[in-house]
């Protein structure tokens, strides 16, 4: 007997082949943000992919890579604290993050085209879910993939005004990462329209 072959659905978080692994994670991962999606949103810091180790994914409640790059930019201090409290302040401060592509890149990594491509796919999809179910009061691009769709983003109906680093995303994986943290900081700590 020949085994039967396995027929992959598309991801509608990333567009990206789907197995029951990859479903099963991004469940997981949907679960872990839902717990802390403030009420009100002030502030949606928008990324580009979510990352693949659970340790860089925020809500896992790990900290480290983008998860501590961007808790360090909101200044909350996670040393000595459970996961908990550290997320609770994240969304006690209005802040949600959120990703265009909501799945890890799979491991054989696509070629800058495919990844382009897979962005520009889910546009539609982030900017209807900002507009209709997140409605924070503005969102900051955090990732230098997002550069290519910036001024679609731009263009878009968000609801609410998007927070540019000079007219590109704040980028959290920058060699000069001190730079765009306070840059970064200015822009989240000035009163967002209607706060």
């Amino acid at each position: 007997m020949h085994p039967t072959p396995t027929t992959l659905l598309t991801c509608d978080g990333c567009g990206q082949p789907a197995s029951p692994e990859h479903i099963a994670r991004r469940l997981q991962r949907l679960e872990w943000m839902t717990r802390y999606r403030p009420i009100h949103i002030g502030t949606l810091l928008l990324g580009g992919v979510s990352p693949q180790a659970d340790g860089d994914f925020l809500y896992a409640g790990k900290f480290e890579g983008e998860a501590g790059r961007l808790l360090e930019a909101v200044e909350i201090s996670p040393a000595g604290k459970a996961p908990e409290p550290v997320l609770s302040e994240f969304q006690r401060g209005g802040f949600f993050l959120a990703h265009l592509l909501e799945c890890p890149l799979a491991a054989s990594a696509p070629g800058q085209a495919l990844l382009e491509s897979l962005l520009a796919q889910q546009l539609a999809h982030i900017t209807a879910r900002v507009r209709r179910s997140l409605k924070p009061k503005r969102v900051v691009l955090i990732s230098a993939l997002l550069a290519p769709l910036t001024s679609k983003l731009s263009s878009a109906d968000l609801g609410c005004p998007m927070i540019l680093d000079n007219g590109k995303p704040f980028d959290l994986s920058s060699s000069n990462f001190s730079g765009v943290l306070q840059r970064l900081r200015k822009a989240i700590t000035a009163p967002a329209a209607g706060m």
